[in-house]
């Protein structure tokens, strides 16, 4: 790996750690505003409804420019939406902003690794792009955490030594925000510095009705072709599947092992670690030509999430779960990278992409909204785990089943 790739690496950092750290700004805002509590999960909905509307739209735009240039003006978007939260917009409509532009980075992100790259490295580099995420995930957690309390609050607005503070920053969500600003501001630097590639697969029309048509051209596409097949229905199940786990720890470790929400939401920090550990497994052991054979992993994920219903004792839970993230980044790492190859080859990474973000984003409303039914059907939380685990472990196999079934029928002379 050289520096341009490490140049990448940086840009993500700092830009996601500013999403996730921002999350629990807005969240601090709504509190701070009296707003209803079902506006606090309505967040990630406003956050997630950009990459559904606009993947037949990013991905294009992704493809018609330097990746780095793409990178550059989605961080701009991301800032505009931090900056309109600041000056009084409501939290909803400014996470939105934000997710916009998140939606726009992603395929850029993403399809960079493909065109900077050779497939031979695919698998190894996006093990160090989630690990790296999973990262930013946590200390953004981390830093989001402390930067809304109080005390940091205090202790910056003592210092007296910040011109204008006094003016126009007087609580703690806003401070924070402030700073989320920097990390914004640092990763749009950095996408300045990023090492130009050819582009690739630049759409002869720019109408909205050709640019849907290609969409759905290359949706149909990736869904035919069997490595593509396979990689976008795990990557699907997935990020779905894992959204909805990170809401099932949160009331399990409530219901069986009596955290209180501070605790638990530390423990769903547990998974993101294992996730990361999975990942550098997975980018040192597993080679792009050999990337389905992780398949079964998946299966076994699933049944492994159905023990949590034995376990009562925190530190057999933190294991557990450590070891949940970990086969779920060990399979997804190289079927994400198998993905990105496909997509590269058939249409171009940029629309491949958004083709994925559409269904991963699809997936997550349609499981948590599954998930709340549930809930709201009053199921008991150990009920919820197993239908969830035998969910995961069905899918899977049903999926490696097909898979190599359809491996069979391709070998087979013709008639």
């Amino acid at each position: 790996m050289n520096r341009g790739f490490y140049t990448i690496l940086a840009a993500q950092f700092f830009s996601a750690l500013a999403d996730n750290a921002l999350l629990f700004a807005a969240i601090a805002l709504l509190a701070g505003k009296h707003a209803p509590e079902w506006q606090t999960p309505v967040l990630q909905q406003f956050f997630v409804f950009a990459y559904i509307v606009l993947a037949p739209f990013v991905g294009p735009f992704a493809d018609a420019l330097p990746k780095g240039r793409v990178m550059f003006i989605s961080n701009a978007v991301k800032l505009t939406g931090c900056v309109a939260m600041l000056i009084g917009t409501h939290p909803l409509y400014a996470y939105g902003i934000v997710g916009i532009g998140a939606a726009m980075y992603s395929p850029a992100k993403y399809g960079i690794l493909t065109e900077y790259l050779p497939h031979q490295k695919l698998v190894l580099a996006n093990g160090w792009m989630e690990g790296l995420t999973v990262a930013a995930i946590i200390l953004g957690a981390i830093l989001g955490g402390i930067m809304v309390g109080p005390q940091f609050a205090t202790y910056v607005f003592s210092k007296g030594d910040l011109p204008g503070f006094d003016l126009w920053i007087d609580t703690a969500p806003e401070l924070a925000i402030v700073f989320i600003l920097a990390f914004y501001f640092i990763a749009a630097v950095i996408n300045l510095y990023i090492p130009r590639v050819a582009i690739d697969h630049k759409l002869p029309k720019r109408n909205p009705i050709f640019i849907l048509q290609d969409f759905w051209h290359s949706f149909r596409l990736l869904w035919r072709d069997p490595l593509g097949q396979v990689s976008l229905a795990v990557t699907t199940l997935f990020w779905g599947a894992g959204a909805t786990l990170r809401l099932i720890v949160l009331t399990w470790a409530a219901l069986s092992l009596k955290f209180n929400l501070e605790k638990a939401t530390q423990l769903t920090a547990v998974v993101a670690l294992g996730i990361a550990v999975g990942s550098v497994l997975a980018a040192r052991y597993v080679t792009l030509k050999r990337a389905v054979r992780v398949l079964p992993v998946g299966i076994a994920m699933g049944l492994v999430v159905m023990s949590m219903v034995f376990v009562k004792d925190w530190r057999i839970a933190i294991g557990l779960l450590v070891l949940i993230g970990a086969m779920g980044g060990y399979f997804v790492v190289p079927m994400n990278a198998l993905l990105q190859h496909r997509g590269h080859l058939l249409m171009g990474a940029g629309h491949s992409i958004a083709v994925q973000n559409f269904n991963e984003n699809l997936s997550i409303l349609v499981l948590l909204g599954v998930y709340a039914m549930m809930i709201k059907a009053q199921l008991a939380i150990n009920t919820i785990i197993i239908v969830f685990g035998l969910f995961v472990a069905g899918t899977m196999f049903y999926l490696t089943r097909k898979h190599w079934h359809d491996q069979d029928e391709s070998r087979r002379p013709e008639a």
